[in-house]
């Protein structure tokens, strides 16, 4: 059976068994109708994933793997904020008229900074010091700006990556202030463990762990009995993952290099509503 199911039935069954509720209180996101997006939380949320052992996508419901990824890389590779650069549509409810979602998430990642190697952003600085000084304890990036929060249209969720070399693995964590975990979890998961193949691939190492930390990990109301029949379902073994290994530039990387096999999964849940 995959392990990505059985952390997510444990998170689920903890977060609706032993969750605080946020009903009675005043919550900022609202549903389609107007009704106020109530959740049941669980704070400081932590799982940890060994992409050695396996690739950590959901059976009980398919994850869209290379949407995801398309995603990491707009962000981190393409280092956009402009919708219009992105295939999936999940960034559409915070986008203005022109496609932008303020200078947030992509257009952090294209901020230069003077580092003692030279001008250069956060991703390249990661790359560099991943094949220039692979055990430094400082090989880190972080988008949640405050100086330009008032100008983002979202404030980031996923905010801060740490690299960490072990031997000859790569390690990271993820550090995300909020989740939705029915829409977001296994999203996020799967992209930035396909982003921890990348690095470590054109830097000379082997996938590691990766660590996501979640500070508030909720399901919203009118998903609970969506996940609790989701976690009943029954549960596979994780597909294998293949990166093309003839890249050993980042920047080369497309989602074609990408290969999914073996990929057993229950069917899609469709029409999840998403409070905005």
């Amino acid at each position: 059976m995959s392990k990505a199911d059985v952390l997510f039935v444990n998170m689920c069954r903890d977060i609706i068994e032993n969750g605080f509720s946020s009903e009675g209180q005043e919550v900022r996101p609202r549903w389609e109708d107007g009704t106020p997006a109530h959740t049941i939380k669980r704070f400081g949320v932590v799982n940890r994933y060994d992409l050695s052992e396996e690739f950590p996508a959901l059976t009980l419901r398919p994850t869209a793997i290379k949407s995801a990824v398309d995603e990491v890389l707009w962000i981190w590779q393409r280092k956009s904020n402009n919708i219009n650069d992105l295939k999936p549509h999940i960034w559409d409810e915070w986008a203005d008229p022109d496609g932008s979602i303020g200078k947030a998430y992509g257009y952090q990642m294209g901020v230069k900074y003077k580092f003692p190697q030279g001008e250069m952003d956060q991703v390249d600085n990661v790359l560099w010091s991943l094949k220039n000084t692979p055990y430094s304890r400082r090989i880190m990036t972080n988008i949640f700006n405050f100086q330009d929060l008032h100008e983002m249209n979202l404030e980031p969720c996923a905010y801060s990556v740490t690299f960490n070399v072990t031997g000859n693995k790569l390690n990271a964590i993820l550090n995300q202030r909020s989740q939705d975990i029915l829409a977001a979890n296994n999203w996020n998961v799967v992209q930035y463990s396909v982003l921890v193949h990348m690095f470590a691939q054109v830097s000379g190492f082997v996938p590691g762990e990766l660590v996501h930390v979640i500070a508030d990990a909720h399901i919203y109301d009118r998903h609970i009995d969506i996940v609790k029949e989701l976690i009943e379902r029954p549960q596979y073994p994780a597909p294998k993952f293949r990166l093309n290994p003839n890249v050993k530039n980042f920047y080369d990387f497309t989602t074609d290099d990408i290969e999914i096999t073996d990929y057993q999964k229950n069917p899609q849940i469709t029409g999840i509503p998403i409070a905005v």
